[in-house]
């Protein structure tokens, strides 16, 4: 039976939904249900939604709507190569990078999943290769430090990663193999300040573009091309320092310039590329091409698991739907991400990325408008910090907003120092646990600036210890929960024609054919005092 596609606020479903009764957290919120509220993630990951405003006829009207819009048979359409953007006509194939789930999925004359594992394979020989010292700079010393050229998904996803195991890298006794850095802005002080901080000549680069054209990536080559001229102290070959991640109808396809050239395609999007070349090239020159194995495991067994038909055992799905509940039935208009677990620092600038640009839209797949609530506002920080930060306005502000907390039991790194009679580590999770509490029930007072309303609706994902196989799961619980709203919205969540209007008044700017605009001009001359 083909899937249907309609909007949310035509199914039969969701009208029920918004009748049902909205039950006060600390009311429902029990011993019991702390253990039994819950469905399984990969990699021994779980996702709790005790401290939601949602009872067993939520769920029950969850899975009812799930089956209305056919949305376990929409996913594997997807994962059978069906187009699902459809405002550029083309198939979604992320899940591929990480293994194969459905039919054989043919394009531009080849199967993909086997150009993905090519790319793969080429990506860990190579990186084995640099590792061994077989592959050099053209000094002849070994490369020590990897630096990736990019912008949004090259750049947000790899970072958030590399930064995110870090710490596990170095807690299994194995030091990095390389110094990971990044370059992303166009602002000239970010790539001055990777340069001044490497040895050029013991130092690889990246750059990651699809298009062979961003803008802001090729402004940055030339950045790094002049700094290796202005700081090295010898003559570099700077086709033996730079490599490339573009598409095959590339530009830089073939060039000369490259030691070396790896392909991704128009399927893979760049804020869902970290599990492809995008990703697989630094994350295995910095941490070994074994550990990058573990981190696609632990994606492919989430994505394996989001084909449960069962709401309750299918946390990214139950997660997406109860996001759906509370953006569309309770009118909560942002949502933070907030991880207490400092290896995550970026986790959640990617997650903006990954969420915004795929939720922020006005129309469904077919180009008419919506008559309701889509993406929600996404922000955050990892705790402790933010509790000293935005969490005044969370507790006590006049906005609702859902927060959706990340923990682990066990530390990345092998020091936990005890104080006062407990761990750092116990301190974190006592910190955690609380917030979830003072939250969900808040505290009475006759001094109203010290009164917490309560009521703040938040979920919980938990787990032994962020590991490559656990992060793999955690960025696919979230790629798949953004692919479930976007099914449920009725939109294509695979495209982003919202940053193209900034880039064009760029370019009339720029361009030497072209009268900008008065006031677009204006503005320019008072950034530039030209």
């Amino acid at each position: 039976m083909a899937v249907p596609y309609i909007d949310l606020d035509k199914t039969k479903t969701f009208q029920r939904l918004k009748a049902l009764p909205r039950p006060h957290i600390a009311d429902i919120l029990t011993r019991e249900r702390v253990h039994n509220a819950k469905a399984p993630m990969a990699a021994g990951l779980s996702f709790h939604f005790a401290a939601m405003p949602i009872e067993q006829a939520h769920l029950e009207t969850f899975q009812d709507l799930a089956e209305e819009m056919q949305l376990i048979q929409a996913y594997q359409d997807l994962l059978n190569g069906e187009v699902m953007n459809t405002g550029e006509n083309r198939k979604v194939l992320h899940h591929l990078t990480r293994g194969q789930l459905g039919d054989d999925v043919f394009a531009d004359g080849v199967n993909k999943a086997e150009f993905y594992r090519k790319e793969l394979h080429k990506v860990q020989n190579f990186a084995r290769k640099v590792h061994a010292k077989s592959i050099t700079g053209s000094t002849g010393k070994p490369f020590d430090t990897v630096v990736q050229i990019g912008i949004g998904g090259s750049d947000l996803g790899p970072r958030a990663l590399c930064i995110a195991l870090e710490g596990f890298a170095k807690s299994q006794g194995r030091k990095p193999a390389m110094r990971a850095e990044f370059i992303s802005n166009i602002d000239p002080d970010d790539g001055a300040a990777v340069m001044e901080q490497i040895n050029p000549e013991t130092t690889l680069f990246i750059l990651v573009t699809k298009s062979g054209s961003t803008q802001e990536t090729l402004t940055n080559r030339e950045l790094v091309l002049s700094c290796l001229e202005k700081y090295s102290s010898t003559s570099i070959d700077a086709s033996r320092h730079m490599t490339a991640v573009t598409s095959e109808t590339s530009p830089l396809a073939g060039s000369p310039d490259f030691l070396e050239t790896f392909f991704i395609d128009d399927y893979i999007g760049g804020r869902f590329s970290s599990t492809s070349a995008v990703g697989a090239l630094v994350l295995s020159l910095a941490y070994g091409a074994e550990l990058f194995l573990d981190f696609l495991s632990g994606a492919h067994d989430a994505d394996r698991l989001a084909l449960t038909p069962e709401v309750k055992h299918n946390a990214a799905l139950l997660d997406a739907l109860i996001g759906m509940y509370l953006r569309n039935v309770l009118s909560y208009p942002a949502s933070a991400v907030l991880p207490y677990s400092h290896a995550l620092s970026r986790f959640t600038a990617h997650l903006q990325q990954l969420d915004m640009e795929s939720s922020g839209k006005q129309v469904n797949r077919y180009g008419k408008p919506v008559s309701y609530a889509t993406g929600p506002l996404i922000f955050g920080e990892p705790g402790t910090n933010s509790q000293h930060s935005f969490y005044q306005l969370l507790h006590q502000g006049t906005d609702i907003i859902p927060l959706q907390f990340i923990g682990f039991r066990t530390p990345q790194r092998n020091v936990d120092i005890e104080s006062e009679g407990s761990t750092s580590q116990q301190k974190l999770a006592a910190n955690l646990a609380a917030q979830i509490i003072a939250f969900a029930k808040g505290k009475d007072d006759v001094d109203k600036n010290k009164y917490f309303p309560g009521n703040r609706p938040s979920s919980l994902i938990c787990g032994d210890q962020l590991t490559p196989r656990s992060l793999g799961a955690l960025l696919s619980h979230f790629e798949n929960k953004v692919m479930f709203q976007g099914l449920i919205w009725n939109i294509n969540s695979f495209d982003q024609e919202g940053v193209q209007l900034g880039k064009e008044l760029t370019k009339q700017l720029l361009s030497d054919s072209s009268e900008p605009e008065g006031t677009l001009l204006e503005f320019y001359r008072l950034l530039t005092d030209q």
